[in-house]
Formats: C-alpha cells, structure tokens, sequence
C-alpha cells in the first residue's frame, strides 16, 4: 500500500504568510506542517509516498525533504500546474500507483491524533472500494457531511445549510485503482475544479464506500484560528505525528 499526500492550493486563507511559503512547510510545533502526514504514513508501515504541490512550491518540499531517506520514507513527486480541485490532483498520481494497488490519501492541511495502522489494515486488498474517515464536529456546514442511511454512507453533502448529520468527512481517503477512472468520468464544479466529494459519491451510489469514526483530536490546519490552535494541540499531547 502506498501514501499520497497533497500540498497544492495556494493558501490564500493564511496570508501574508503563504505569500513566499507553501502553507504546507509552516511551522506546526517543532516540524513543518508536511512532515505530520509523513509521519502518520511512516508509523504505520507507509514508505513510499508521492507529495502532489504546485510547480511554484516543489523547489520548497525538494529543499526540505529531498529522496525522503533522512525521514526513512522513498519520497515521489507530482506536479499540479493549476488549481483544477482535490480530484484534479489525485489523478496525476496514476503513474504512481502499481495496477490493483491500493492507497491511502492525506490532505496535508489535515493534522490529527489518531494512528492510520487500523484503518490500512482494514482497507488493504479491498478491490473496487473506497473509505473515509468521519469526525464528529460541532459546526458540520463548514465541511463535507455524510448522508447516513442503515449505517451506510447513501451520499456526501458538501457545505450543507441543513447538515444530515454531525459528522464532517475528513481529508483522510482510502481508495483501489479504479479511482483514476471515476476521476475521468467526473465533471467540473460550478467553480471549475474537479471535486473529491463528486468521486466518493460515485462509490457511495455504488455501495462500496465505507467509513470509519476518527478519534482522538482532527484539525483542517487551513485558517489563521486553526493553525493556531493545532500547535497547540500538537505541543500539549507530544505531536501529530513524531
């Protein structure tokens, strides 16, 4: 199984700060912000990892991370050379991944407590399926919002008036090869990119979507208010990911 992390997008919520620096390589306690999700992957069994950024950063990730050996992981990297949407990245990593290989996807704003070795192990050797991870959050219309239905995710809702539920979905995916081919079936939003929800509610429509609840603490890092607030989580419990 293989770790995909994507660090595109150009931050524009934390400005001036991302003005010169890619918001993935800001600092969360004592490592940049990327390296959390290497070190999630790392801890459980994940080496070999593909970071997708945009071209004006990839000089910033290859400066700080290199090959990946003094981190112990086989760094790969893609470039997204505009802002086509979450799905829009996802698919540049095709190449990437061997045919009936399975991977798992972390957006590197996404911090969080918990460790992904259940949830691999859960997910290893589905064919044709896809997971996520839920978290139970007090403002859902912020985020991406289940649909549940006798336990099964029927439909995500993004930004919702009226959430379904109180769970977000988090930016944490698990998927088969058969996601580059839903990705090329899909069309663009009303903003013009390619949306990761448009994806997994093709598997949900199929049935094969599953889902898991992410315990422990989860924070999108994407905001002046979060950041700092992550750092203070990470200080207080000893990391995200050491």
């Amino acid at each position: 199984m293989k770790g995909v992390i994507l660090a595109g997008g150009k931050g524009t919520r934390l400005y001036p700060l991302t003005r010169v620096i890619n918001k993935h390589l800001l600092p969360v306690g004592q490592l940049p912000m990327i390296m959390h999700g290497i070190n999630k992957l790392k801890e459980a069994g994940i080496t070999s990892i593909c970071i997708v950024t945009g071209k004006g950063s990839a000089g910033q990730f290859a400066e700080l991370l290199g090959s990946g050996s003094e981190w112990g992981v086989a760094l790969h990297y893609c470039i997204q050379d505009d802002a086509g949407g979450i799905a829009q990245a996802l698919g540049l990593v095709e190449s990437f991944v061997r045919p009936g290989e399975s991977f798992v996807v972390i957006l590197g704003d996404n911090l969080f407590e918990a460790s992904l070795s259940p949830f691999i192990r859960a997910f290893r050797g589905k064919s044709g399926q896809a997971a996520v991870l839920l978290k139970e959050v007090e403002d859902p219309r912020r985020y991406g919002v289940p649909h549940l239905t006798n336990g099964r995710i029927s439909r995500i809702e993004e930004k919702p008036e009226h959430p379904p539920s109180q769970y977000s979905v988090t930016g944490i995916y698990f998927y088969d090869d058969a996601v580059f081919e839903i990705i090329r079936s899909i069309h663009p939003s009303k903003r013009g990119e390619l949306e990761i929800t448009d994806v997994n509610n093709v598997y949900a429509a199929r049935g094969t979507l599953s889902h898991h609840i992410l315990e422990g603490w989860w924070m999108d890092a994407g905001t002046f208010e979060s950041l700092a607030a992550v750092n203070g989580l990470v200080t207080s419990t000893g990391g995200a990911g050491k």
